[in-house]
């Protein structure tokens, strides 16, 4: 197993990246701002249960199908890319509930949950960044590296959502007085249906040139 000069290099490594929004972070702002603390908690949760089957893929070499393989990373990507269009154009085509102050009846747990989840699990960005950050601080002179991957793996997680959690608070602590306003709620919606477009294609055209390569 990894000493504890590597998983405090690791740590550390990994809180620098934590520290710069992606696509996840965005995708938790975005529902805390829209739905509330709840949502974006509940969104956390999904999205670090996808991280565990990134983590598990790359341990067991999954993730280097992704890396080398045209077709698995293009079919993935495209899957990824259109559950993320998918959720902006519901958005974007939500009917405003005119001046009523009352907002819209909630997601369920489950489905903000699941849809968290599947946007993490289905970036297969996401799978390539995990197999090639993990294995940097790995040693083969100290076991099997499979082990030393998901104890890793369960480090970068635990920082992963204690992070995305303070986003999801305190985006939805700046995000309270808009959510009372049937205008402002129009215009998150509108505002969070660009993010998931633009997350989509950013999804379709991540690693084009590397599929290209493969």
């Amino acid at each position: 197993m990894p000493d504890l000069t590597t998983i405090v290099l690791f740590a550390a490594a990994t809180l620098a990246l934590l520290l710069v929004p992606g696509p996840a972070v965005l995708y938790i702002v975005t529902r805390s701002v829209a739905q509330g603390r709840r949502a974006g908690l509940v969104s956390v949760l999904g999205i670090h249960l996808g991280s565990v089957v990134h983590v598990v893929a790359a341990a067991l070499g999954v993730s280097a199908l992704l890396a080398t393989s045209a077709t698995a990373f293009t079919a993935v990507k495209y899957l990824g890319a259109a559950y993320l269009v998918w959720l902006g154009i519901r958005r974007l085509t939500a009917r405003p509930d005119g001046d009523a102050v009352a907002e819209a009846p909630p997601a369920t747990g489950a489905r903000m949950f699941w849809e968290g989840f599947v946007v993490n699990v289905l970036n297969p960005k996401t799978a390539i960044f995990f197999l090639a950050f993990l294995p940097q601080f790995t040693d083969p002179a100290k076991g099997p590296i499979a082990p030393q991957i998901v104890l890793l793996g369960l480090i970068w997680i635990a920082l992963g959502m204690a992070g995305d959690g303070a986003f999801a608070l305190l985006a939805s602590a700046l995000a309270g007085r808009l959510r009372r306003s049937a205008r402002a709620r129009r215009r998150l919606d509108v505002t969070s249906g660009v993010v998931y477009l633009g997350l989509g294609a950013v999804a379709a055209l991540t690693g084009e040139s590397t599929a290209a390569r493969a």
